[in-house]
């Protein structure tokens, strides 16, 4: 039973911390563009190869 006392403090920290990131993403705009997102995944172009002509 004493182990609830580090468990439950632990678990509130690590739940603050990853909300504290989701913020943090929604802060620095990452979900901006989620259909161009789609798009561009199923396109055949790559950003890392050079156009074909």
């Amino acid at each position: 039973m004493n182990v609830l006392v580090y468990l439950i403090p632990i678990s509130i920290f690590l739940g603050a911390l990853g909300l504290g990131f989701f913020f943090w993403t929604m802060k620095t705009r990452q979900y901006d563009d989620p259909e161009g997102d789609a798009q561009r995944i199923l396109s055949g172009v790559y950003d890392d190869a050079p156009p074909e002509d």
